[in-house]
């Protein structure tokens, strides 16, 4: 008895350093999120600019492309000075330039949401709406929400599946390009915006959809000149950042259009 007593007392010593530990960890990261959220604040508002129009009609004649867009702020465009530099239309004109083919916008995505909202958007759009592609961008807020992975990409496959449109999903951008996000919360955000885009990437697969990952696609760019990048609130992209982004985007939604042309074009054969 008296030899086991010393590894009984270190046992419960260990125990009480790692809850001890763990609780310090958990007190640091919530003044680090106090932090974060202070330094970001709200200097954008809560209202992207509409961007909802047919672009490039001069340019181009024929039947509008209907493009829609799904998601968070990022989707919204919510850090754009003008609306011609949002991420819908910044798509909607790489189309109407590769399609030849004007381009009607319509976005639903929402300032805020996370993924479990994507089923609310798609239920206001009007039910004879079709469009011929839909772009989803989402993530963001349900790693700072510290919703479930699983959880989120289960809902972003309904989503993907239920429309029965071409859809391409920009995963989860990298949080870890967040300078304002001060350490060690900062590696938290980027390891689990990394395990929600790797969820999301499998849930789209399964329901069909295309998949851009955004943390590879831009993440290094955002990383490297984040003055550029981002816009004032150092957390959601600039006119710049939302061109980059919607360059990485541009060939999966053509592509998605031309799959979907396809059987049109065989049905006319």
């Amino acid at each position: 008895m008296r030899a086991r007593r010393p590894v009984t007392l270190t046992a419960a010593s260990v125990v009480a350093l790692a809850g001890a530990g763990a609780v310090g960890l958990r007190t640091l990261i919530t003044r680090q999120a106090a932090i974060a959220r202070r330094r970001i604040g709200k200097p954008l508002g809560e209202q992207a600019l509409d961007a909802d129009r047919v672009w490039r009609r001069k340019k181009h004649p024929g039947e509008p492309v209907e493009l829609l867009v799904l998601g968070d702020s990022i989707a919204a465009g919510l850090g754009a000075g003008h609306r011609r530099d949002t991420l819908g239309a910044r798509l909607a004109k790489g189309i109407a330039r590769e399609a030849g083919r004007p381009v009607r916008l319509r976005t639903a995505a929402v300032v805020g949401s996370e993924t479990s909202a994507l089923a609310a958007q798609v239920a206001s759009l009007p039910p004879e709406y079709r469009p011929d592609a839909a772009v989803i961008v989402v993530g963001g807020n349900d790693v700072t929400h510290r919703i479930p992975a699983s959880r989120s990409a289960g809902q972003l496959e309904h989503v993907v599946r239920a429309r029965g449109v071409p859809v391409v999903v920009g995963t989860c951008p990298d949080l870890g390009t967040l300078r304002a996000i001060p350490q060690p919360l900062r590696a938290l955000a980027a390891r689990s915006s990394r395990q929600l885009a790797a969820a999301q990437a499998t849930a789209v697969h399964r329901a069909g959809g295309r998949v851009v990952g955004l943390a590879r696609a831009v993440g290094p760019v955002f990383a490297e000149r984040p003055d550029e990048m981002f816009s004032v609130d150092r957390f959601h992209p600039s006119a710049l950042g939302y061109r980059r982004t919607a360059e990485a985007l541009l060939p999966a939604v053509l592509a998605a259009l031309e799959q979907a042309r396809a059987p049109e074009d065989a049905g006319r054969g």
